[in-house]
């Protein structure tokens, strides 16, 4: 699955990056016996519900980072490791945080960061500094080295349009960009997917951003993830201080 998966999106593994994913999906697997990490629960559809998930994005992630060799990465919520971990992989990424505020799944992500690492270490090119962080992004927010300070800051089933943005903008650099996975795959899922970016334009605007626009993801459809799409924000300001909200005053208030 996985390799006719790859072909079809145009992507080439190295020998490392490939026994790396390997390396984490086993890992997932056995872990996932005794905690829930994943509702899917086979290796074939972890290859395309989560890696291809992941990976399908690789080409237009490229192209926001305009160049830039190595690019740091953030994943909110990353859960069994997705989408961070096959990005940091693949990207390829010289900084990658996984972050997770349940105990259980950053002690996972702390594990799988460690066989990533190891398998990544063959290779002749540098390997990515991968850790795992059992903190919430509101909390991560607060810290002067995390704050601002990140290319790209990913998230998938974390929430809505505007809790992402919210969220994944004060840990952006300046010119960075907040990418959240979403699924249109049909006209209702895409008109509402439309009524949740307007939603969030105004928090948006007020945290440092602009310019949200969904991105269409060509390949998507060829690994059977019809409908398939990212929101990306760019960060073009500095977020006030103010932002990210407790999650309480997130709920009550949609207006900042």
């Amino acid at each position: 699955m996985l390799d006719a998966g790859l072909r079809e999106i145009g992507l080439e593994l190295s020998q490392a990056q490939r026994e790396a994913v390997d390396a984490h999906v086993r890992l997932l697997l056995a872990w996932n016996e005794h905690i829930n990490l994943s509702g899917l629960r086979t290796a074939t559809e972890i290859a395309r519900g989560h890696v291809l998930d992941a990976l399908v994005a690789v080409r237009a992630l490229r192209v926001l980072a305009g160049g830039r060799g190595e690019i740091t990465l953030l994943d909110i919520g990353s859960g069994g490791g997705f989408p961070g971990l096959p990005l940091a992989i693949v990207l390829p990424a010289r900084r990658a945080a996984l972050v997770d505020s349940i105990a259980k799944k950053a002690a996972f992500l702390d594990a799988a960061a460690a066989v990533v690492s190891d398998a990544l270490s063959a290779a002749p090119a540098p390997q990515p500094e991968i850790v795992a962080l059992a903190e919430r992004a509101e909390d991560l927010a607060d810290e002067p080295d995390q704050r601002e300070s990140w290319d790209l800051v990913v998230a998938r089933a974390v929430g809505t349009v505007a809790e992402v943005a919210e969220l994944g903008l004060p840990l952006a650099r300046r010119g960075g960009y907040v990418v959240s996975w979403k699924r249109a795959s049909d006209a209702a899922a895409r008109a509402a997917l439309n009524t949740e970016i307007a939603d969030a334009r105004r928090i948006v605007q007020a945290a440092g951003g602009a310019g949200v626009r969904i991105v269409n993801l060509a390949a998507a459809p060829k690994v059977g993830l019809e409908g398939n799409c990212l929101v990306v924000i760019r960060k073009v300001r500095p977020t006030p201080d103010r932002y990210p909200r407790a999650a309480g005053e997130r709920r009550r208030r949609t207006v900042p």
